[in-house]
C-alpha cells in the first residue's frame, strides 16, 4: 500500500480524445513560463513606477499582474488535466520563457512600452497554441488560449495608449 505522502506525480494517460497531449502541454508550458515571468515583471514595475502617471500605471499594472497570477494556475491545471506534468522549477520557467529581464533603470514610459511588447510576444505564442490545439482536437485548450490572448492583446493596447506621443 502506498503511503499518502509518498506518491510521486507522473504523467498519466487521459482518454478524452485530445491528440498529442505532450505537444499541447509543451505549448501550455511555454505560455505558463511567459505568464509567470511577465507577472513578476509587471509586479516589479508596479512597485517602482514613478512620475505624473504613477497612479494610473500603478492601478493598471495591479489588475494585470493579478489576472496573470490567476491565469498561471489555470494554465498549469490544464497541463495536468491533459495528463502531463506542469513545470516544477524556476529553472524550467526561465528556460521556456521568451520574456526577458531588464537591467537598466527605466522611465514610466519605457516600462509601459516594454510591458506592451511582452504582452504582444505572449499573444503571438498563444495564437500558435490556438492553432496547435485546434489541430489536435483540444477545444478546451483552444478556448483557454483564445481568452488569454484576448487579455494580452487588451493589456498591450492599454499600455501603448499611455505612451502614444
Amino acid at each position: 500500500m502506498t503511503q499518502p505522502l509518498n506518491v510521486v506525480p507522473a504523467p498519466k494517460e487521459i482518454a478524452t480524445g485530445v491528440r498529442a497531449p505532450e505537444t499541447i502541454a509543451e505549448g501550455l508550458t511555454n505560455v505558463l513560463a511567459d505568464t509567470y515571468r511577465l507577472t513578476f515583471k509587471t509586479h516589479a514595475y508596479h512597485w517602482n513606477v514613478e512620475g505624473p502617471l504613477f497612479y494610473s500605471i500603478h492601478n493598471l499594472t495591479d489588475g494585470q499582474y493579478e489576472n496573470m497570477f490567476a491565469a498561471a494556475d489555470e494554465l498549469a491545471e490544464r497541463i495536468r488535466a491533459i495528463g502531463q506534468m506542469a513545470p516544477m522549477t524556476m529553472a524550467e520557467i526561465m528556460e521556456k520563457s521568451v520574456i526577458e529581464d531588464d537591467t537598466d533603470k527605466l522611465t514610466a514610459g519605457q516600462m509601459c512600452q516594454i510591458l506592451a511588447d511582452d504582452h504582444e510576444r505572449l499573444a503571438h505564442r498563444l495564437h500558435a497554441l490556438i492553432e496547435v490545439s485546434g489541430k489536435q482536437n483540444d477545444p478546451v485548450t483552444e478556448d483557454l488560449a483564445t481568452a488569454r490572448s484576448a487579455f494580452h492583446e487588451q493589456a498591450a493596447w492599454m499600455l501603448k495608449a499611455l505612451v502614444t506621443q
